[in-house]
């Protein structure tokens, strides 16, 4: 079968399925794992986000969705030359990838489209499911999804009596945007308490001082998209009274796919370093006001 995944959690789920070989067409946000850069580039944003702001970025998403039309440009002529047999896409966030929808217009291909939509972890393992059970790979598919349910229980179950830190965990920074979706399970599930986060809801706009009116005793800054360097790079101005920390939102949180459970691992060290061995993945400590004192497991770098 010949594939062409505008959605990177999909070409993540695709390769873990062992079935790269199979990808001949991805998105420009399609980085991991990294065999798959290089392969032909069939849809990409329309924004430079790299030059721009987070608010500038903000800005240009609302103006988007206001007037109508895609942030993401698709390359219907080399999909046509490709042949694809099935595109893979998603119609839960119009910032994140093309949607179903938009293909009719974008994409006048006659291919098969599947659409993956998780809002919940358990949505995740099924579209983990669904999507192997697509490609022929169904006992594959269950075996991997079944390996992130297990991995985030084994974590879940090392927290699971521990007093539970309040959480503000911020999809963006300027504004900020509360949790949604599958995140505020993750952070229940590492012995947390997402303070203004929206299970199985789409994330939401917030201010940074209803964000201190909530308490937080840490902000983890995670924006979708951005690597724990990039994150920490635009989140230097604030100035937060309690300890923050930047992670790699990009690849263990945002994505819906097997990754989300070394994200669970991630914010249970954060919250329970004495109990939880650090994973190893990107966690850059942020300098906030004076009364904001780090904790011993915000000192790690993954790098």
């Amino acid at each position: 079968m010949r594939i062409c995944s505008f959605l990177p959690s999909a070409t993540e789920i695709i390769a873990d399925l062992g079935l790269i070989d199979s990808l001949v067409g991805v998105s420009g946000e399609c980085r991991w794992p990294p065999e798959v850069v290089g392969k032909p580039v069939v849809t990409a944003a329309r924004i430079d986000a790299a030059s721009m702001s987070s608010l500038e970025i903000d800005d240009a998403v609302r103006a988007s969705v206001h007037n109508g039309y895609s942030l993401y440009a698709v390359d219907a002529e080399l999909v046509a030359e490709l042949a694809p047999d099935l595109i893979v896409t998603q119609d839960l966030c119009s910032v994140c990838a093309v949607s179903s929808g938009e293909l009719a217009t974008a994409c006048p291909v006659d291919v098969d489209v599947l659409s993956l939509d998780p809002g919940t972890l358990t949505d995740v393992a099924d579209s983990i499911r669904v999507l192997a059970h697509r490609l022929g790979a169904a006992a594959r598919g269950r075996d991997l999804a079944a390996a992130m349910l297990t991995e985030i229980g084994r974590t879940a179950a090392l927290v699971r009596d521990e007093r539970r830190q309040r959480v503000f965990f911020a999809e963006w920074i300027e504004p900020p945007f509360c949790a949604g979706h599958w995140l505020p399970e993750m952070i229940e599930l590492a012995g947390g308490e997402d303070v203004l986060g929206r299970p199985g809801e789409p994330s939401s706009p917030t201010t940074w001082a209803d964000v201190m009116a909530s308490a937080p005793e840490l902000v983890i800054i995670g924006p979708c998209g951005f690597g724990a360097e990039e994150a920490a790079a635009r989140a230097e101005q604030l100035d937060l009274p309690c300890p923050a920390v930047a992670v790699d939102g990009d690849a263990y949180y945002s994505r819906p796919g097997p990754r989300l459970a070394a994200g669970v691992r991630q914010l249970a060290h954060l919250l329970h370093p004495e109990l939880v061995p650090d994973p190893g993945l990107p966690a850059i400590p942020l300098v906030m006001g004076p009364s904001a004192t780090l904790e011993p497991g915000l000192h790690t770098d993954g790098r």
